[in-house]
């Protein structure tokens, strides 16, 4: 890795393809001195920040494009190391021709993610806020993209850096016990320590648990729309989406297949899915779809029962199903939603919304509900929430390790083993922003971003 890292590298960091502008990141020791000759002008003498207009010339003087390049002297740029941002025209050939211009000058193309990889190394940043610029980029929602920039700015690590310094008190008294065991010595107050493990259990636990939401605001929150045929389903995809995205018939069985899209509220990404109606003795194209339909329930995480309101016992049938699939899926979030509830024979429960999907009524309730299942009531500007599952999985270990420590405290079991337990638990905590890290989890980790990142 030192000797990689060694390399100057380049990649291009605009999309492939034609624009009016691409942009080429160069980045290592001396990468200036390198960029200098093929652009006339010496970059190393420029002041860091600066921008400066200019040609790109081959080895052998062709002249193949008009550029700007922003100078970034070491320790001062997105890498820590010297490093330049070279603007052309965004031809593919002349992309490519100022690569391979930079390729003879003794560059290497960078691998996927080196550009980040390299911050983390020189510590410009930690290893969760690295993984950060790869979920701020991917962001298709404002929350998503709130959660990814908090992580960036350091909140979250600010947040495991108390966690890690109040177990490094703990077990620096545990630790001193033990030096001065013969003695009978106590520097550790048992109940002190009990109250300090339980205090940090509770927020890795919060913190762990936070994993459900913003997982599900990072990637989208999938909705199933089911029923029986003719309760309304496709209408109402069409009435959340503003756009006549399924077909609408009296006929029974018109959705034979799957439908997605995707509809923003408040922020939040959601993937509706409007299903094949689900009925007995379908014929066998539409039992296809049906068998699907199950397939989505399975995978949803909000799933509306709609049942059609101005039939007498279309909402007990639909209760009943929907008590049933809270019973195999105890953790999806269910509701029945009454459709065409302006012409309804039953009264509503609370827990249930009354809607006419074909005149807009009461959309914005069902709106309403779909955002509260997710946030909870969390306050998603000012809490610590954690998207990325190989940081739930390290809070998961974390808080394995300080159960146990809590546990001996109350059991009154020998200081060492507490000891061992308070270690696991700050390895667990230092693997998430790095200060533990392997190798091969970088590798595993940086190789996920995209080239030119």
């Amino acid at each position: 890795m030192t000797t990689l890292q060694n390399d100057v590298i380049c990649a291009l960091a605009t999309p492939n393809g034609i624009g009016a502008i691409g942009v080429i990141r160069v980045s290592g020791k001396n990468c200036l001195d390198l960029i200098s000759p093929v652009f006339g002008k010496n970059l190393k003498e420029k002041q860091s920040h600066t921008l400066h207009f200019g040609t790109i010339r081959s080895k052998e003087g062709e002249l193949i494009d008009e550029v700007l390049i922003s100078v970034f002297h070491d320790g001062k740029s997105f890498t820590g190391e010297e490093s330049a941002e070279i603007s052309c025209h965004g031809s593919a050939y002349i992309l490519q021709r100022v690569m391979d211009v930079l390729l003879a000058q003794g560059c290497r193309m960078a691998a996927p993610g080196e550009f980040t990889m390299r911050s983390f190394l020189n510590g410009k940043m930690d290893l969760s806020q690295a993984e950060a610029v790869a979920d701020l980029i991917a962001s298709e929602s404002k929350k998503a993209h709130e959660i990814a920039l908090n992580q960036l700015r350091g909140n979250f690590s600010s947040e495991l850096k108390e966690l890690r310094e109040r177990l490094i008190h703990f077990a620096s008294l545990v630790e001193l016990e033990l030096d001065f065991s013969e003695e009978d010595v106590e520097f550790a107050d048992r109940t002190e320590l009990l109250e300090l493990v339980t205090t940090v259990l509770a927020v890795v636990t919060r913190l762990e648990e936070s994993f459900e939401l913003g997982n599900a605001i990072k990637n989208g929150v999938p909705v199933a729309i089911v029923g029986a045929p003719n309760t309304g389903k496709s209408t109402l995809l069409n009435q959340l989406l503003q756009e006549d995205r399924a077909i609408v018939s009296s006929i029974a069985g018109t959705t034979r297949d799957v439908i997605e899209e995707t509809l923003n509220i408040d922020g939040i990404l959601f993937r509706l899915i409007d299903t094949a109606g689900i009925r007995e003795n379908a014929e066998e194209i539409e039992a296809l779809g049906i068998e699907r339909s199950r397939q989505k329930i399975e995978q949803a995480k909000l799933v509306l029962c709609m049942a059609d309101a101005s039939i007498s016992n279309s909402l007990d049938e639909v209760r009943a199903w929907k008590n049933e699939l809270q019973q195999t899926y105890p953790n999806k979030r269910l509701v029945v939603i009454a459709n065409k509830s302006d012409v309804q024979t039953q009264e509503l429960s609370d827990s249930e919304i009354g809607i006419s999907a074909k005149e807009g009524f009461n959309i914005a309730a069902l709106k309403n509900w779909m955002v509260n299942q997710i946030t909870q009531g969390a306050d998603l500007q000012n809490e610590t929430i954690i998207s990325n599952i190989r940081h739930r999985d390290a809070l998961s270990r974390t808080r394995e390790a300080l159960q146990q420590a809590k546990t001996g405290l109350e059991t009154n079991i020998t200081g060492d083993f507490v000891a061992m337990d308070i270690r696991q638990a700050m390895y667990h905590l230092g693997t998430i922003t790095g200060n533990i890290s392997e190798d091969d989890l970088l590798a595993n980790i940086f190789s996920k971003f995209c080239i030119g990142k």
